[in-house]
């Protein structure tokens, strides 16, 4: 079903998850380290990380923003950390789904399955380079080069565009200002935010209904920013 890289520096949790996933038929290798995470992420690829966060030696953070620095691999982060800061700051740096401790097995191996499958989904082309890319009453055509709101076009500039598409692209996930700028800007980041808040206040200003209220993008304090839901 996939091969999972177990990162869990408590033994007996450890291994109580990886009996578990070996009897729903993964393929799981266990690290008890974050630098032995990073060397075994170093000598082969899996389908899925299970991440935890405190660990020795380097943190579940550290390990992942390795990870992401040269892979797309889906991770899910374990942690006994339940605020509402930790789990978007995890998801910021690119996790795919949080778990909190103490979770049940039944609920892990569906979250496991079902990031396994949208990965695999995506990287098959089921969902990847969508033609329009939509949110609510705003949608992103992607030939045309287009955005619309309820059928009126919005004029953006390149960097608004890619801004706005990232966002689109990225929905349910948080995106750190460092993300957005090495994206949209393709250079390091030095921590300077007025770049990035100017081009985002502007592109409020063309997308948002009420600026003193946004729905479309909204603010992650201390983080960035992700693409708002709507039911």
């Amino acid at each position: 079903m996939g091969q999972i890289l177990l990162v869990e520096d408590d033994r007996a949790i450890s291994d109580m998850v990886r009996t578990y996933l070996v009897n729903e038929g993964f393929q799981v290798v266990t690290a008890f380290t974050g630098t032995e995470a990073v060397k075994k992420m170093r000598q082969k690829p899996y389908d899925l990380v299970l991440l935890d966060l405190m660990l020795p030696e380097l943190n579940g953070m550290d390990v992942l923003q390795q990870l992401r620095e040269k892979s797309y691999t889906p991770v899910i982060i374990m942690s006994a950390k339940d605020g509402d800061a930790d789990k978007a700051l995890g998801l910021g740096f690119g996790a795919d789904d949080y778990v909190t401790k103490p979770f049940s097995m039944i609920e892990l191996v569906a979250r496991v399955k079902a990031v396994i499958r949208r990965s695999t989904t995506y990287q098959e082309g089921g969902e990847q380079t969508p033609s329009v890319l939509r949110v609510h009453e705003l949608e992103m055509d992607l030939d045309g080069l287009v955005v619309r709101k309820n059928e009126d076009e919005i004029s953006l500039t390149s960097k608004e565009w890619k801004i706005l598409k990232l966002l689109l692209e990225n929905q349910k996930r948080v995106l750190t200002k460092e993300q957005i700028y090495q994206a949209v800007w393709d250079d390091h980041y030095y921590g300077d935010e007025h770049v990035i808040n100017v081009h985002v206040s502007r592109l409020r200003e063309k997308i948002e209904d009420d600026l003193a209220k946004p729905a479309y993008i909204k603010t992650v304090w201390g983080i960035g920013y992700k693409l708002g839901e709507f039911k």
